[in-house]
């Protein structure tokens, strides 16, 4: 009997458990886009009690959700301030362009966080030669930071410092879950600073697809006409909603497991020769290393057919996610697997 790939390239694919389709197979449902699916109702309602929020809009993807904020919170011609890095420029295919009209002014970040600092020398002075900056977007845990964790004192430094120039704030929180089970604050603290927020259902909570953006009431209401607009209104959603209701009540404390599950993994290539990786970087369910001797492109094929799969994000660099769907035994086994290819 062939044994089990292991996947390790991302939380995203994660596939809803049987309890979650079970939910998703019996949820009551109506007509979204008119308000009337219950299920989609409850689910925003929940969603914005979570991250103390006036309302949530339920939308098909985290790009969507942030591409909506970004549009409902300026007009075209304006900037955005943004870290270089951040999934909003980096993987989210020139959105903010082609969508909102707007461009990004790229802040450079440690492992994705930047400081107030960074932000005020990025403002532009009052000039009719200029675009005019009206938001500042931040991703906690940042994806191509490793998923590293804003500290509280640096998000609030930085808002604070957006709101005293006039910015509006709003934070990238796809993986917000793992920000809070990893400093032990729970997401409306993290949320209470930013004028909207995003969360997605669908990386390590395990729903197959599905985001939420949150904000006051008014501005969601105007949020929801840009949702309509981009595509994204949905019929009967609630199938899709059962699932991130199920993911809420079951599935945010079990983050923690894969937290431990990405510090045994590096834990035991920080040795390997070959490797740059230092452990303590880790701070949630991502493990990005360098490799030293071999391109990673070839060490991924190699993994690949031994029974793992990672992801090369560059030339030199693996990126390997843990999430719901590998067990501890998993977890030794890939990491028996990595130590095998880097010390032969």
């Amino acid at each position: 009997m062939a044994q089990k790939i292991i996947d390790l390239r991302s939380d995203t694919i994660t596939l809803p458990t049987p309890a979650m389709r079970r939910c998703m197979a019996s949820a009551e449902v109506g007509d979204d886009v008119f308000g009337e699916d219950p299920t989609v109702n409850l689910l925003e309602a929940r969603t914005a009690e979570i991250l103390g929020k006036e309302a949530a809009l339920f939308v098909p993807s985290g790009t969507m959700a942030n591409q909506i904020a970004i549009r409902a919170h300026t007009e075209p011609g304006d900037e955005i301030a943004v870290e270089a890095n951040a999934h909003i420029y980096y993987y989210e295919c020139g959105s903010p362009a082609a969508l909102a009209g707007v461009q990004c002014r790229l802040l450079n970040g440690q492992r994705g966080i930047f400081s107030a600092e960074d932000l005020l020398s990025a403002l532009r002075p009052a000039n009719l030669h200029f675009p005019p900056t009206r938001l500042v977007c931040l991703e906690n845990t940042h994806n191509r930071g490793g998923g590293s964790v804003w500290p509280m004192a640096q998000i609030s430094a930085v808002t604070q410092t957006a709101r005293r120039h006039g910015l509006r704030t709003h934070l990238d929180g796809a993986r917000l879950w793992n920000a809070a089970i990893a400093s032990g604050n729970p997401e409306k603290a993290f949320a209470r600073l930013f004028d909207s927020v995003s969360v997605c259902f669908s990386k390590g909570l395990g729903a197959p697809a599905g985001s939420a953006l949150a904000g006051d009431a008014a501005w969601i209401q105007r949020a929801r006409r840009f949702r309509k607009q981009f595509g994204g209104g949905m019929r009967q959603a609630g199938i899709l909603a059962a699932g991130a209701l199920h993911a809420l009540d079951h599935h945010r404390e079990r983050l923690a497991e894969d937290h431990a599950h990405a510090q045994q993994l590096a834990a035991r290539l920080a040795n390997c020769p070959g490797v740059e990786l230092n452990p303590a970087t880790v701070e949630t369910n991502m493990v990005i290393f360098r490799c030293l001797q071999r391109p990673a492109a070839g060490l991924v094929e190699r993994l690949q057919a031994l029974g793992v799969r990672a992801l090369a994000i560059g030339p030199d660099q693996i990126r390997l996610v843990t999430h719901l769907m590998v067990s501890s035994r998993d977890i030794q086994r890939a990491g028996d697997i990595l130590v095998r290819v880097f010390k032969s």
